[in-house]
């Protein structure tokens, strides 16, 4: 494959960020067709369509920033983004009733949950929103989004009342973009439900719908481009009485008036939606040569590794690691080309697992192995979901395949030469970096571990031998601009650590780390966790 539409990698991305807020598996192509159809039914022109059809698409592009603090406070970082994507301060009645049912997810710890809540939300959603913006502003150029649309990134939690965060925006302060995407986002919210029943985290269902043209069903067995239960008129009023009951509070009044049945119909009468919002992308398809999806890639890397505060920078570091070693082996360059996206893309599923699981310091209990093991199956079909992509999908699902046929998610044994590449990579990158439950291996512990994982037969010994010689030729990049006790302070602070425990790990005075962290607000231009993580993995500088 010579080049792919960047419309289907932003598509996978999309997908991923479904997961992670615990919304149907293609609720975001969902939007972005009714928001790009609302902005065609208004008359804007293509390059303001364009902002939108990004907008939408990536609705919750920094949704993982705080995955971590939210599964520290509320139990589930993914029932908590799903609870709130419905919320509805403006209307008292409706609030008090999602307030009630707040925190379900949890029943043992539900009023603790509801009440932390409430407590949070009045002292500073602002500032955790600030995290997302960070992460929109940065990953936005990377993924090439047009400046319309990273500004309604930032606004997705605006309101038209000004009841929003994390600025207070109100009415037409609030771009046109921005106020599209609210009204497509509660349109489809609606239309699948979302809000009218308590919150659950969607059940995993490997059912498989429309296999002709590639379309799986979503986690309640449902497509999610055709009709659910009830007709299809019936569904439409609903949403349209959701739309008209947030008009003036949420949602523009303006826009809601305009929007009648064609832009749902746009979603209920598709046999497929990637097809259509591809069709939909307004201007001239984008398209990149499939040798470059390394920038957009490492976007997609980073939004995932953000689900945990010990995975940042773990995809890249085995994309590179995989990389060095297939030129070590003489690969061919469009080989290591799908090989080093393949790596970047490996843990797209991990957006399905809460972070509790991620960040837990102990051992895992039965349901955790079993969301662990479900990664990669997520990861295959995200990838496999999206034409482009979809021959990379084998390759990166299958990082934890063993020969001994040991692995998962299929226990395959007939590994490809790319893919035991890459499980030798997946390994030795996982061995020498911390997690919370142990401390980071020496490269000869892990070149140990590695010998005996292939003395059992379960990795390849060329793909290991390789994978060890190219860390050993690992040098670090520069360009950041940080002195070595800078880069130790962004590296701790980027995994949650207080000022008084990055001075006891470093042996610094507080005083001194104060003053660091200062001196890195000032040269990384972030203020949160997230966009210190952000900018530690954009510069190479995690995982370390």
């Amino acid at each position: 494959m010579s080049s792919i539409r960047a419309a289907e990698v932003l598509a996978a991305l999309s997908l991923t960020t479904d997961l992670a807020t615990g919304m149907p598996f293609g609720k975001g192509l969902a939007t972005c067709l009714v928001a790009t159809h609302l902005a065609e039914r208004i008359g804007l022109p293509d390059a303001e369509r364009r902002a939108v059809f990004h907008a939408a698409l990536l609705a919750a592009l920094g949704c993982t920033g705080r995955a971590s603090e939210n599964a520290e406070s509320y139990v589930d970082d993914i029932a908590f983004q799903r609870a709130c994507h419905v919320l509805d301060p403006g209307d008292s009645t409706v609030f008090t009733a999602q307030l009630r049912r707040f925190g379900n997810w949890s029943p043992a710890a539900q009023s603790a949950l509801r009440n932390r809540f409430v407590a949070q939300v009045r002292a500073g959603a602002p500032q955790a929103l600030r995290s997302s913006s960070e992460i929109v502003r940065t990953l936005g150029s990377r993924l090439g989004l047009p400046d319309a649309a990273v500004r309604a990134l930032t606004e997705v939690e605006e309101r038209w009342d000004g009841l929003g965060a994390p600025n207070q925006l109100r009415g037409e302060a609030i771009s046109l973009t921005g106020r599209i995407l609210h009204v497509a986002e509660q349109a489809v919210l609606a239309l699948d439900g979302i809000g009218a029943e308590p919150a659950t985290v969607p059940r995993v269902d490997r059912s498989v719908a429309h296999e002709g043209n590639g379309h799986r069903a979503d986690e309640a067995g449902r497509d999610p481009a055709r009709p659910g239960p009830g007709t299809v008129a019936s569904r439409r009023n609903a949403v349209l009485d959701e739309l008209r009951r947030r008009a003036g509070g949420h949602l523009d009044p303006d826009l809601v008036a305009v929007c009648d049945a064609e832009p749902i119909r746009a979603v209920l009468d598709v046999p497929d939606l990637l097809a259509a919002v591809l069709a939909a992308e307004p201007g001239p398809p984008a398209t990149l040569p499939f040798a470059e999806l390394d920038r957009p890639g490492h976007a997609l890397a980073m939004v995932v590794d953000l689900k945990g505060r010990y995975l940042l920078g773990h995809s890249a570091h085995v994309a590179g690691l995989a990389d060095a070693a297939a030129t070590r082996m003489g690969v061919p360059a469009d080989d290591r080309a799908a090989l080093r996206a393949a790596a970047l893309l490996h843990d797209l599923g991990r957006a399905a697992v809460p972070s509790t699981v991620w960040d837990r310091g102990g051992p895992l209990g039965p349901l955790d192995w079993k969301r662990v093991r479900l990664h990669s199956y997520w990861t295959e079909r995200i990838l496999r979901r999206c034409p482009g992509l979809a021959d990379l999908a084998d390759l990166a699902a299958g990082h934890h395949e063993r020969l001994d046929g040991s692995g998962y998610p299929r226990g395959e044994q007939d590994a490809s030469a790319g893919a035991r590449l890459l499980a030798a990579a997946d390994v030795f990158a996982a061995r020498t970096e911390a997690r919370p439950y142990r401390r980071a291996a020496r490269p000869e512990e892990a070149a140990a571990h590695l010998g005996a994982e292939v003395a059992a037969g379960r990795l390849d010994g060329d793909a290991c031998a390789a994978v060890i010689a190219a860390a050993a030729d690992h040098t670090d990049l520069a360009g950041h601009g940080l002195s070595v006790t800078e880069i130790d302070v962004l590296r701790l602070s980027a995994r949650g650590r207080c000022g008084r425990e990055i001075a006891a790990e470093l042996l610094l005075p507080e005083r001194t780390v104060t003053n660091h962290l200062t001196a890195l607000r000032a040269k990384t231009g972030h203020r949160t966790r997230a966009g210190a993580a952000v900018f530690a993995m954009s510069h190479h500088l995690l995982p370390g």
